[in-house]
Order: structure tokens, then sequence, then C-alpha cells
């Protein structure tokens, strides 16, 4: 499937608008966005990495990535935005990580407003809200109905600018316009590369674990200014936003470590008021650690802030023994982030650094929109020159092993052991 034979069933608004997808929404869309709302997926059964490259090829052109061994693999679609779909630590025979959306990929139909085909990684930009916004044209209301997805990270494809057995980078130039008028002309730089499992234990500081199977690769996302004029805050910013859908089950944990210290000084450990707070048996906040269940049986989106964030966070799966880390660039001291709420913001520079959204019931006895759930980072606030460009890195890793073996990896990494976190809800 080429980009121009997009295709897509169902509207899913992600994030921030997820929670604006209420009775309401039937009177600002037409009857085939309606339709497509309504006809949200059964829960997915998981599939094997070679059932889902197989079925991505019959839809789009796949680039695969993998290791020394062959059986770390990554697969990429370029139509996508260089969209890193799914990931295996086992070959084909292995379990697929990323969610794809298999339904809107066999659909006959392409949305306005945002489609959703999933993948464990894929390049946004922000904000989506505010007077900065580029989801929002000048001048309208902070409505759904006027919430576009720039077709750039939506619907257009990248280019290809070299490719290998281990690594791809991808290219494109791009002009945006945001909500004050302001307009962004900009050339995006996106590599990805496997990563050889010595090198992701030794970037952890970890010895060899012959017990554990390993996929992990890094993605280089660049913004480089090439307009005419500076951005500045006073005009807005962008960000460079990555989110990743994975498949949820009923074990399924997400653990973030934070900064620990006083609210006075580092505000409150998390946001979780997103959709509505976050229930008590459903977000457990620790000293110096967070969980959030990511059993997509329940709407919520959580997120902290730069002060409180720190460069990993992760998720646990116990009925498949999968531990999954993110790690990105967290440039000190920078505290500068766009806020991406609907509203004309006084403070639009207070944006959160991590989030994790779990997927839901939209509203009681309706169906829930993947299900997923998601982790999320974003780089600081670009404020570049005329020539200048920015860069987010992030690291994806997943680890399937003896509980011994990914203890020592969850310990090192994110401060807790197995056992703590496949307890955490317990207690």
């Amino acid at each position: 499937m080429k980009v121009k034979q997009t295709q897509m069933k169902f509207l899913v608004i992600p994030l921030i608008s997820l929670g604006i997808l209420t009775t309401s929404c039937k009177h600002n869309m037409d009857k085939k966005e309606v339709n497509s709302i309504e006809k949200t997926l059964e829960t997915s059964p998981f599939h094997t990495y070679g059932e889902d490259l197989s079925f991505l090829k019959k839809h789009t052109e796949i680039i695969e990535l993998s290791d020394a061994t062959g059986n770390s693999k990554v697969a990429i679609s370029p139509a996508l935005q260089g969209r890193v779909m799914t990931t295996s630590s086992k070959g084909e025979k292995g379990r697929s990580y990323g969610w794809i959306n298999r339904e809107l990929f066999s659909a006959k139909d392409t949305l306005e407003h945002i489609n959703v085909y999933g993948g464990e990684e894929r390049f946004w930009l922000g904000p989506e809200g505010g007077q900065y916004s580029i989801f929002f044209k000048k001048g309208t209301d902070f409505t759904l109905e006027n919430w576009y997805t720039p077709k750039l990270i939506d619907l257009e494809s990248f280019d290809v600018e070299a490719s290998s057995n281990h690594k791809v980078t991808f290219s494109k130039k791009a002009t945006l316009t945001n909500y004050s008028g302001f307009k962004f002309d900009f050339n995006i730089e996106r590599e990805i590369k496997i990563l050889e499992t010595p090198h992701v234990l030794k970037e952890f500081g970890l010895d060899a674990m012959p017990g554990i199977n390993v996929v992990a690769y890094e993605t280089i996302n660049s913004l480089t200014n090439i307009g005419d004029a500076d951005w500045v805050k006073e005009t807005g910013l962008l960000s460079i936003w990555l989110l990743g859908m994975f498949n949820p089950s009923p074990d399924t944990t997400i653990v973030i470590p934070y900064n620990s210290g006083e609210e006075a000084t580092l505000g409150v450990p998390v946001n979780d008021d997103y959709f509505g707070k976050v229930p008590t048996e459903r977000l457990i906040i620790k000293d110096d650690v967070i969980y959030f269940s990511g059993d997509g049986k329940f709407r919520s989106k959580i997120g902290l802030s730069p002060k409180r964030a720190k460069n990993v966070l992760g998720s646990y799966d116990a009925s498949s023994q999968t531990l999954t880390i993110l790690k990105y660039n967290q440039p000190n001291a920078i505290l500068d982030y766009v806020n991406s709420k609907w509203e004309f913001q006084k403070e639009p520079y207070l944006g959160d650094v991590v989030n994790s959204y779990n997927d839901g019931e939209p509203a009681p006895g309706e169906k829930p929109l993947g299900p997923f759930y998601e982790l999320e980072t974003s780089s600081p606030a670009l404020n570049l020159k005329v020539g200048e460009r920015g860069t987010h890195i992030q690291m994806t890793c997943h680890f399937e092993g003896t509980l011994t073996e990914l203890s020592k990896i969850s310990k090192k990494v994110l401060g807790v052991s197995i056992s703590e976190i496949e307890t955490a809800f317990k207690n």
C-alpha cells in the first residue's frame, strides 16, 4: 500500500484529544467518521513477528533491519514517516511487540482528522493545542471538529536517503503554520539503527546475560530550521514527539522512575488528570517510582515534568516475561517543553517530557479504541535560529528471558526488581 492508498476504518483521537471522544463529537463529524468511531476493534490476539510482517508487506513497503545473529528484527514503514511498526527478539517466530491496527490497514478509506495505524515508534511534532498549536487553524475553537493531524505526520511518506541491513536514514522537507500564523520551514532527518545485544547491555552497565533475548534500536530525530526567520518563544516553537503503541495484557505494568523531592520545589510527581484522576488501584506513586496499569482496560493518561522525569521508563508484561525499556536524551537544566492542552495557555512551555497512555472504554459500555498502551517522550521546545538543528534520540529495548536475568536489568535501569513490579498492584 502506498501513501495515496492509505486505509482506515475508524477514527482514534490520541493523547489529550482522547478525552473529547464523547457523544458530542457525533454532532461535529460526518456520518462516515461517526460510524468509524463506533466500529472500534475487538481485543486483538498477539501475533508472531512473521505473521505481522507478512500482513504488513501486503499493505505497505517494509524495510527490515536485523542484527548479526538474525534473531533481532525491526520492521519499518517509509510510507508512514519512517515508522517502526514492530520488532522481535526471536526472529519470525518470536512475539511481535508493536501494536498494529490490522483492520485499518485493510480498510478502503482515509479520514480527515487522523489515520492511526499503530506501530511501536512513530515520529510526531508538538504542540497539539494552544495558541502555538500545529493541529488547529488560526481563529478556530479548540474543539474536536477543528482538530486535524498535519498530513506531514499522518499520511505523508519520508524519503529514504540510505539503507542497509542494520540502519536506515530518512529525510523530509516540510512547512507548517501554527495557530498564531507563524510559518515553520524545516528539514526532518530520522535515522533508525538496530543495536547489537553487547552494546545494549554495556549501555546499561550490565554484564553478558546468556538467558535473555534482546531486540533494541535507536532513533536519531532532528529538525533543522531552513526558513528565513528564527524560531522564538513569542511566535511559537515545535518539539519532536515520539510515541510507541504496544500490545496490552492484564499483567502489564508501566514503570516510570522519577526524581523525588518536595512538591514546592519540583511540582507534583505525576500529572494524572488528563481524563480525570486515575484511580489509586491503577496508579501507585512510591518514593522514587511510579506504577501505572497497561492492561488496555481503562482509558487514562499520565505525564511527568522535566523536573520529575528521568531519562528512562519502561513496562513489564508478566504473562510473556517481556521487559520493555525506553531511554532518551533529556538535556540537563532545560525546562521548556511545549504544552498541548486545548486552550489558550498561560504557560505554553510547561509541558510534560514523558507520557504514558492506557487504552480502555471511551465511555461505559463502549468498545476500547485499540486496545493498546503507549510510552512517549518529547524533546524540549526547539528555539532554533536559522540553520540550527535540534535532535531527540530514543532507544527502545525489549528483553525476554528468565526472571533472574530480567530482574537484574530492571533493578539496574528502573530501580526496582521484577518481583516489586509484579506485586505492585497486589499489595
